[in-house]
């Protein structure tokens, strides 16, 4: 099964990749990453015979197209495709500027729209493929503060239900997973009384790991999953 996952030099990127390299022995992971690499490197240089790094600027439609060449002219196929790259820019509606509104919008949903194009075709031609779309919880209950990253997640979801019915009859399933509070690099800013909030707004009065989610994605990614498309699954400790 060769796998590629955007974002991966990030905590939840690295969590889903590491995941995948340890429980699927099989796999052949590709990283996307554009500037920032050590982290994905480091992995990389964990398991030299089965990762490697592309090229990707998920926001460049040539860049997705290269990327996904490298890989079947490579492995001769791509069977999964994470959308895990995103970013934010938080701030209200009244004082954002249009640069912040674009920006998050390109990364987190022009992204993912310009990775599926560019995979279905050769998932249309092996009549297999798995596209796993990370969105946020953020997409059904928006934080203030939060337009533009809301707004690009809820697309995210509505995407996915659209294009699971469009390549169903290809056997391809398409799912997004909502995360919620997940112990990454997002959290890494918040001190420890915004954290000790946060919790107490959880069921379970704890934060996600990054396996949890990745024990998701690999369920969704796996073959035993060809009946689950267009779904949306929350990871969120029961908040929603």
């Amino acid at each position: 099964m060769t796998i590629l996952i955007t974002g991966a030099n990030g905590g939840l990127g690295l969590g889903i990749a590491r995941y995948f390299l340890e429980k699927e022995p099989e796999a052949r992971l590709w990283l996307g990453v554009r500037a920032n690499r050590s982290n994905a490197e480091s992995l990389v240089g964990e398991f030299p015979d089965r990762a490697r790094l592309v090229d990707l600027d998920v926001t460049s439609r040539e860049s997705w197209d290269a990327a996904v060449a490298t890989i079947t002219t490579a492995d001769g196929r791509l069977d999964v495709l994470v959308n895990n790259a995103g970013m934010h820019r938080d701030g209200l509606l009244a004082t954002m500027e249009d640069e912040a509104w674009s920006s998050v919008i390109s990364a987190n949903l022009d992204s993912v729209f310009l990775g599926c194009r560019a995979v279905i075709r050769p998932m249309m031609t092996n009549r297999f493929g798995r596209i796993i779309n990370i969105a946020s919880l953020s997409a059904i209950l928006p934080p203030l503060g939060q337009t533009n990253y809301a707004a690009a997640k809820a697309g995210v979801v509505a995407l996915t239900q659209t294009l699971a019915k469009e390549v169903a009859r290809a056997g391809i399933t398409v799912n997004a997973i909502l995360p919620g509070y997940i112990q990454t690099e997002a959290l890494a800013h918040m001190d420890e009384e915004a954290a000790k909030k946060a919790k107490a707004g959880i069921p379970m009065r704890r934060f996600g790991t990054p396996a949890e989610v990745a024990a998701a994605v690999r369920f969704l990614a796996c073959h035993d999953a060809a009946y689950v498309t267009g779904s949306a699954l929350k990871i969120d400790g029961g908040i929603f």
